[in-house]
């Protein structure tokens, strides 16, 4: 028998037992609908692998990763080429999780992977809130006649979820009628304050990497100039941690497209600090 030791393939700092855990990692390497550049199907393996390059101890929240007591679940396996069907199964599994009673942390994989999951947090939350933290509106009702598609995402959340329990963050990229819809249901946050209408909310925070700027995450599949800094993501973080937060996910990494590796370091460390405030 060999003795080792053997690299581990989980994200550090993970308890390995899921019965016990609160909180299930779940990599959904998915990128089926993306409108410009595919990839972020690679994020959830390389996200991982790159985690063992950070330190558990996160100084923003004076928290250890082991104080959070995360499980990762690892990578789903999908159907290729079959949308809907993929959906599914995130939806399928993602239920299990919040009927063991967890929380869900899924790594994607494109915005799209975020429908199923609040989905899921529906059938078992009421009052469930999304904060939406990205570059896009991602309010489409279809994308070249295709009615499931990363682009529509929040548009098709908001047929479930109160549009005004809804809010977004980060947003600089739209049409028109995209920033009509925001305007109209109040979405657009621009100060902390704007999320206090959410405290006694059960809150789903999907983070789509592009909403920081292209000088800090230029591996994404639509990146667009002009966005946030790592450190004021990170104080938007910090103002939701006294929030009743039931889930969350990390999206659209393409890690290729940045061979350096930092766009792939930087959505690890986002991942962890997110981690910190459920």
């Amino acid at each position: 028998m060999l003795t080792g030791p053997f690299l581990d393939r989980n994200w550090m700092g993970q308890n390995p037992d899921y019965n016990t855990s609160d909180i299930v990692m779940l990599g959904m390497p998915f990128d089926g609908t993306v409108s410009y550049r595919p990839g972020s199907r690679f994020a959830p393996e390389q996200i991982r692998l790159a985690s063992w390059g950070l330190e558990e101890y996160s100084p923003y929240f004076d928290k250890e990763l082991t104080d959070v007591n995360f499980h990762d679940a690892g990578d789903l396996e999908f159907p290729l080429g079959n949308t809907y069907k993929t959906l599914e199964q995130i939806k399928n599994n993602v239920e299990e999780i919040y009927r063991d009673g967890k929380k869900v942390f899924g790594i994607g994989g494109e915005h799209l992977v975020t429908l199923p999951e609040v989905q899921a947090a529906s059938k078992f939350y009421k009052d469930l809130a999304v904060v939406h933290f990205d570059a896009h509106t991602d309010l489409r009702e279809e994308y070249l006649g295709e009615e499931m598609s990363h682009s529509a995402v929040i548009r098709h959340i908001s047929k479930f979820v109160k549009p005004e329990n809804i809010k977004q963050i980060g947003i600089r990229s739209g049409k028109k009628e995209e920033w009509d819809f925001m305007a109209k249901h109040n979405t657009l946050c621009k100060n902390f304050e704007d999320l206090d209408c959410l405290k006694d909310k059960n809150i789903f925070i999907t983070v789509d990497l592009d909403c920081l700027d292209t000088s800090i995450m230029p591996g994404t599949g639509t990146p667009e100039v002009g966005g946030m800094t790592f450190n004021q993501l990170i104080d938007w973080f910090k103002y939701l941690r006294n929030f009743n937060i039931i889930g969350a996910d990390v999206v659209e990494l393409a890690p290729d497209y940045d061979t350096s590796g930092a766009s792939t370091a930087v959505a690890t460390k986002v991942i962890r600090e997110l981690l910190m405030i459920m």
